[in-house]
């Protein structure tokens, strides 16, 4: 199947919406052999070497299990794109698809996170600007919290990557002052969120338990905690975030039981989360860091 003959007619396309089955199979993998040294050259490569992931950078066979993901995710997104836009002849299709990648790529991003359920474009409504009084650290963190929910990123047994936000404020305070001053912005950040509980569950909740989650071993002696469902898949990373917050006030200083008492109130308490067995589940596991 000579799928740069079929873009040079442009009938690309049109063919590309009338196979199915086996047919549709052959035309994709003939697409595939072409575009991926674009994407991978263009793209990932760059992207990989962006994240400082050198070896990943070298070639497709040398990509970690996460940067395939995406990678996997990227030419889906570009297939996809030449199916539906490579309508008129295209005379040098590998060319064609380079000058579309940005495009490409971003919608496809778009319609992963439409799919999870979170905002495709991620954005601070008017409503949740004025409870966060305007403040540009809030309302940024506000829109990293969006996008975290949506994309395909994980936190690692945590339930925000707050140690990753943490590094991008560091200034002359330093990380740990840095990462104390995202604990507290965060807590700020969804109690604001949590004021109108429909919007939450349907933009920060729902799509945070779609996401997936990373497999991390538990420190010794830490209680297993099964998940289940969808709710208490978020109660996992709500008790990340008590974690946090517990560690930061003692290492201020306060009292243990009061910190706990406190946090884990503040946390779980009425209208904070769900409540029922897997609240208590996640208190014992809190319980044993104690």
């Amino acid at each position: 199947m000579d799928v740069r003959e079929m873009a040079r007619s442009g009938e690309l396309a049109a063919y590309a919406g009338a196979v199915t089955g086996e047919a549709r199979r052959r035309l994709r993998a003939a697409t595939y052999e072409v575009v991926q040294p674009v994407v991978f050259h263009q793209l990932t490569r760059r992207l990989e070497l962006n994240r400082g992931h050198r070896a990943c950078a070298v070639a497709v066979s040398r990509l970690e299990d996460p940067c395939l993901d995406r990678f996997h995710d990227d030419m889906d997104a570009v297939i996809e794109d030449v199916f539906r836009n490579a309508r008129v002849p295209v005379h040098n299709l590998e060319g064609w698809v380079s000058r579309r990648l940005t495009l490409a790529t971003v919608n496809g991003y778009r319609r992963r996170r439409g799919e999870r359920g979170a905002l495709q474009r991620p954005r601070v409504p008017r409503w949740l600007a004025a409870r966060l009084g305007g403040d540009p650290a809030l309302t940024a963190l506000a829109v990293e919290v969006l996008e975290f929910v949506g994309n395909d990123a994980t936190a690692g047994p945590r339930v925000w990557p707050t140690e990753r936000w943490a590094e991008r404020r560091a200034a002359g305070d330093g990380w740990e002052a840095a990462h104390r001053a995202v604990l507290r912005d965060l807590d700020t950040v969804l109690g604001a969120m949590r004021a109108r509980p429909a919007w939450f569950e349907a933009y920060v909740e729902r799509p945070l338990g779609r996401k997936p989650h990373a497999a991390a071993p538990l420190p010794p002696g830490e209680v297993p905690l099964p998940v289940v469902a969808e709710t208490d898949g978020l109660l996992v990373e709500l008790a990340g975030l008590a974690v946090d917050s517990i560690e930061d006030r003692l290492a201020r200083g306060e009292n243990p039981r009061r910190a706990v008492v406190d946090v884990v109130t503040a946390v779980f308490g009425p209208g904070a989360a769900p409540s029922g067995p897997a609240v208590e589940r996640v208190l014992a596991v809190l319980g044993t860091r104690g």
